[in-house]
């Protein structure tokens, strides 16, 4: 009989390490994110910094297509709630607005500053913001930490006002975080500063999904076994809650590259978020 126990949760969650050349990330990122923003700005479709609350991370950059938008999709960014902001994915907005939706990238403030519970609070807000510059359906998306935010806004207790939740169509998270359990078991909780209550409060998996939520888990096949577990389980428990889930590991992507089929318009990864 094979049994398993995760002995060492820092390694379990660590990705540049586990990952061929993982150094390289997030400075890979840069260069094409501001070369984007600068190609979108000449072409004055890129509204840069619109605040959406009072502390200064509390900004979006939106990205718009040419015509009217068909809708919004909002991308959250990861970094464990510790670290990076909006301006390293600018360029994974290429494959919505090639298929004619505005994309909202928002910051957010940072843990230690903040608790889990109140970065939650501002990706509401924030998304409320960019919803009332874009109408139409909202699409919502993130990576890691960012796919635990995006999950986070279509549960029953959501920040989001009803009427943002009623234009949600669809939800795709990216190597998310669902239990946020796990977390207070690492090395980063020094900063994160999770106890019980708030891993309870603010995991997707352990909450309900807002009636007639759609929700794809997508990960990479050579990601660590931790995210695998975290990516399966919310479809899992989710399909059993009455959402309407799909489970997808794509082969031969790490937890870095996985996000990069957003900046492809015929990316399976970009067709799955405009679905619905």
């Amino acid at each position: 009989m094979l049994f398993h126990q995760v002995r060492d949760w820092d390694d379990a969650y660590a990705n540049g390490p586990n990952i061929a050349r993982g150094e390289r990330w997030p400075g890979l990122w840069i260069e094409p994110a501001a070369a984007f923003r600068k190609a979108l700005e000449a072409q004055g479709r890129a509204k840069l910094d619109q605040p959406y609350g009072d502390r200064p991370r509390n900004r979006f950059d939106l990205f718009l297509p040419e015509g009217k938008p068909k809708g919004l999709v909002a991308y959250i960014h990861g970094g464990f709630w510790l670290r990076l902001d909006k301006s390293f994915w600018s360029h994974l907005a290429a494959g919505p607005l090639a298929h004619g939706h505005a994309v909202a990238m928002p910051s957010y403030t940072l843990c230690p500053d903040i608790r889990i519970g109140g970065i939650v609070q501002e990706i509401g807000a924030a998304i409320e913001k960019a919803a009332t510059l874009v109408d139409g359906p909202i699409r919502l998306t993130g990576h890691s930490a960012g796919g635990h935010l995006a999950t986070r806004m279509v549960t029953t207790t959501s920040p989001l006002c009803d009427a943002a939740r009623a234009r949600i169509a669809n939800t795709v998270s990216i190597s998310g975080i669902h239990d946020l359990r796990p977390m207070m078991r690492t090395a980063m909780n020094a900063d994160l500063k999770l106890d019980e209550a708030e891993a309870l409060a603010e995991s997707p998996a352990l909450l309900c999904p807002l009636e007639g939520a759609r929700v794809t888990s997508w990960i990479g096949g050579a990601e660590r076994a931790e995210f695998r577990r975290q990516n399966a389980l919310l479809a899992n428990i989710w399909t059993g809650l009455g959402a309407v889930t799909s489970c997808v590991e794509e082969p031969d992507r790490h937890h870095f590259d996985v996000i990069d089929g957003l900046a492809d318009p015929d990316h399976a990864l970009t067709r799955t978020l405009l679905t619905g």
